[in-house]
């Protein structure tokens, strides 16, 4: 393994990330916060295209600011020959390959499982696509929101009778990199064992139906079809959304069998909490119209607050629905660390000190952190060329040639 200027427990481990977007950056975001050093490769000129999403001021993105936090930024054209031989002696350092092209693409630029395992017998190729890089669909094309509907939690989602929603972020694209992190770990395990390098392939749409539960059994067994709920799970209950008398809605999970008992109690329905039917959650499922509105009932006593408090000191699990905004100002999350903040640069002769999310997971002895936020465009190119021995004259020259 190389060494990096890496703080935690990934500390000398080398990441190559060939990918863009969302998925792939993400598990590079990881790694590098844990203290791999990722080398980011863009295109020339444009870079990852996430550099101009969800933009609202200056020329680079926010949510790429934090996506690329700790990585080196490298600029490379991949479809050349040049920089296709530079990605090979790049990755003949590396002890994991990021990607999430579409299937066929590493290996028609000459980057593929083959060429890789000849550079580097030992590196861990993590591949993510919409489909996997195998079965008929291999090919097609899958963003994150396909995958979302593809992969069965669209249909979930949104109320009976209406048309399917979806959340307002990258679910598929964030778990298929959580999983690619999985991965690469685990293909790092596999090398201290003394085996050739893993190929970790992640499908946009098997990171969302993995989130599924027991669907499919269900379904294969009783042929039931689970089907949009609203704020409801099926077959749990009590497990909802109540709305207060201040208008505010909180979340209320009663569902375990001691927890239901208090409930009952605090709202003042004994005669629930005593009823035999109740007692355990399939009585509970029969009448879940009868106990949600008893708890509505209660809800509508009081505001959100008192409710909140009243529920937390009977030790039911209970929350608000929060905005952005009351995130940014609850005190349990800066007292956990979640939110950072950091000077950005906003406009193109405006630095402003921004708040960042924090780091998951914590760790005691060796947490993660973040050195720098996501780099101007090619920030490392020179660094990281010198390091391959390419001389500044060299580098001049790809430059000159759009290799760089």
């Amino acid at each position: 393994m190389t060494t990096s200027t890496g703080h935690g427990p990934l500390t000398g481990v080398r990441v190559v990330e060939l990918g863009n977007f969302i998925a792939a950056p993400t598990a590079g975001r990881i790694l590098a916060e844990f203290g791999a050093d990722v080398i980011k490769v863009e295109r020339p000129r444009t870079g990852d295209e996430l550099r101009t999403w969800r933009l609202h001021g200056g020329d680079v993105s926010l949510l790429f600011r934090a996506m690329a936090r700790n990585k080196r930024s490298i600029t490379l054209d991949l479809r050349s020959d040049r920089g296709q031989d530079i990605a090979r002696r790049l990755i003949a350092d590396a002890d994991i390959v990021l990607e999430n092209f579409r299937p066929g693409t590493l290996e028609k630029w000459g980057l593929g499982p083959e060429e890789i395992r000849a550079v580097n017998p030992e590196a861990v190729l993590v591949r993510i696509s919409g489909f996997g890089q195998t079965g008929p669909y291999r090919e097609r094309p899958g963003f994150g929101g396909v995958a979302e509907a593809f992969g069965g939690v669209r249909h979930l989602t949104g109320y009976p009778g209406l048309p399917p929603v979806r959340t307002g972020i990258s679910l598929a694209d964030s778990v298929a990199g959580l999983y690619a992190v999985i991965g690469a770990l685990m293909g790092l395990l596999r090398r201290r064992a003394g085996q050739p390098g893993e190929i970790v392939d992640v499908a946009l749409y098997e990171a969302i139906y993995s989130l599924m539960e027991s669907s499919v059994p269900d379904f294969d067994a009783f042929g039931v079809t689970r089907e949009a709920t609203g704020p409801t799970i099926p077959g749990v209950v009590p497990s909802n959304t109540y709305q207060c008398a201040d208008g505010k809605y909180v979340v209320v999970g009663g569902n375990n069998n001691a927890i239901f008992d208090r409930l009952m109690r605090l709202i003042g329905r004994p005669d629930l909490a005593e009823d035999p039917q109740l007692r355990t959650n399939v009585g509970r499922v029969e009448r879940s119209d009868e106990i949600d509105a008893a708890i509505g009932s209660w809800t509508a006593t009081a505001d959100s607050p008192r409710i909140l408090e009243l529920l937390a000191t009977a030790s039911v699990p209970s929350g608000p629905i929060y905005a952005v905004p009351d995130i940014v100002a609850d005190p349990h999350y800066a007292a956990r660390g979640m939110h950072e903040r950091h000077e950005v640069r906003i406009e193109q002769d405006e630095t402003r000190e921004v708040l960042f999310p924090g780091i998951v997971p914590k760790l005691s002895e060796e947490p993660g952190r973040t050195r720098w936020l996501g780099p101007e465009l090619g920030a490392h190119t020179g660094e990281v060329l010198a390091e391959l021995g390419i001389s500044p004259e060299q580098a001049a020259e790809l430059r000159t040639g759009g290799v760089i």
